[in-house]
């Protein structure tokens, strides 16, 4: 019994280490330049990267903006949604 959790343990925590993506989606409301500010903002990006990222959000409906573990991903979607940002976290596959 005791090797059935540590396995159920490991498993979790595989899951977690996996890598993450943190997608945003576009929207109809947010205007792209205050789309852009805000990846400035939450990310650090540089102006040019932000805008990519805004550019491929508006073209295509969502840009992965961010991959990282599972923790810190989770915390940048709630920073998006704080600033009324569509986006979700999705595995990286």
């Amino acid at each position: 019994m005791g090797g059935t959790l540590t396995e159920q343990e490991t498993k979790s925590a595989v899951a977690t280490d996996v890598p993450w993506n943190v997608v945003a989606h576009n929207d109809p409301v947010n205007l792209m330049n205050y789309v852009t500010r805000v990846f400035q903002k939450v990310f650090g990006y540089s102006k040019e990267r932000a805008e990519r990222h805004m550019k491929e959000v508006h073209q295509k409906g969502r840009s992965v903006v961010w991959t990282g573990m599972r923790e810190p991903a989770e915390a940048y979607v709630q920073q998006l949604h704080g600033h009324l940002i569509l986006a979700t976290l999705e595995k990286s596959i």
